[in-house]
């Protein structure tokens, strides 16, 4: 959900910071319960008050990457607050390793600044009040924040930092990203190891567990995901439309499905994507695999290949030129299937996901 802008930056709430902000009030009211002589209705607000603190400096460590990003002419899509924090969602990657650098070290920097204005808060009021034990936890919290997401593995800050300083050595992003890759899944592991100690020795609230094991859970996730995507653009120059994409094997609207099926098999294309044509030969629909798979036998001579197809207007295109990065984009704009592949006005092909998915990931299992 928008929740506004600012500085022109769209701001969005997932509905998982529910959740956050209910563990986070809960934790803070049961800490003023017993560090301070509020009331019941005063815990509950101060432990309100410090979640709504904490997610107001999760957005500005946020705005600090998003600023530093639109300084150097990099888009900003929006800032998106979460169970685990937040990310900012920008339109294309860094240029250079030296913006990729600035622009992840941005975020930590803000809430170091704010984490060391809270401790000089801190200092300046008097121990043993609300504004004091506000200050103090926000101090904490921000150097936390700061700290924690400067650790060099991705999908963290640092990790950023880590990727940018590999690729300006290596000068090749993908390894980079590999790399701090890596270096995320061993913080996972490192993060279950303490959390482990910290169960032992009866130091961690139980409330506040199971949020400790979802950043867990999102640090793997996340370094895994990163590794993926590094393999997956390192073999981009390997698309190739003109070879990979899938010939067309015309067929006359109205013709059954079992007919066109045999029609193409006599022709030794069996791999051909099925286009049914109208009375001038022009495609019109594309026979659409999953469908046509999932039609009886003895039902596919009684009925047309116009039942199972898609209007070509419908499925997006490609052009035969296009490369990698191009039909990636694509495929992530536009999900599906089936990508009709064009050479002007002409149809010259099929692209299916699951080729393109062989080739780019062809270690992974797809279904064809």
């Amino acid at each position: 959900m928008t929740v506004g802008r600012l500085f022109g930056v769209p701001v969005r709430v997932d509905a998982s910071m529910l959740l956050l902000t209910t563990v986070v009030t809960v934790l803070y009211a049961d800490l003023a319960r017993r560090q301070l002589a509020v009331g019941v209705l005063g815990e509950w607000l101060v432990g309100l008050g410090f979640a709504v603190s904490l997610l107001g400096s999760v957005l500005l460590h946020e705005l600090g990457h998003a600023l530093t990003a639109r300084h150097h002419g990099i888009g900003v899509r929006g800032i998106t607050l979460e169970l685990l924090g937040g990310y900012t969602e920008l339109d294309r990657d860094a240029p250079g390793p030296g913006v990729e650098l600035r622009v992840s070290l941005a975020g930590p920097a803000v809430s170091a600044v704010l984490g060391a204005a809270a401790v000089a808060a801190t200092i300046a009021l008097p121990a043993g009040t609300l504004a004091g034990q506000l200050a103090l936890q926000l101090a904490v919290c921000n150097v936390v924040i700061a700290v924690f997401n400067s650790l060099p593995g991705l999908p963290l800050d640092g990790g950023r930092a880590l990727r940018a300083v590999v690729w300006a050595l290596t000068r090749d992003r993908h390894r980079g990203t590999e790399v701090a890759g890596w270096v995320g899944r061993a913080l996972a592991l490192a993060t279950v190891g303490l959390l482990v100690l910290l169960v032992l020795r009866r130091a961690i609230a139980p409330l506040a567990l199971p949020l400790v094991l979802l950043v867990v859970a999102a640090l793997w996730r996340g370094a895994g995901q990163s590794i993926r995507v590094a393999r997956i653009n390192r073999r981009l120059p390997l698309v190739d439309l003109a070879r990979l994409a899938r010939p067309v094997f015309p067929v006359p609207s109205g013709t059954p499905l079992a007919e066109a099926q045999r029609r193409r098999a006599e022709t030794a294309v069996g791999g051909a994507a099925l286009a049914v044509v109208d009375a001038a030969g022009r495609p019109v629909a594309l026979v659409d695999p999953a469908r046509a798979d999932a039609v009886p036998a003895d039902r596919r001579p009684w009925l047309a290949v116009d039942a199972v197809s898609r209007d070509l207007a419908g499925l997006p295109a490609l052009p035969v030129g296009a490369d990698g990065e191009h039909v990636l984009e694509t495929v992530r704009t536009h999900p599906g299937a089936q990508y009709v592949v064009t050479a002007g006005e002409d149809v010259v092909g099929v692209l299916h996901l699951a080729d393109l998915a062989q080739l780019l990931e062809p270690k992974r299992k797809t279904n064809t």
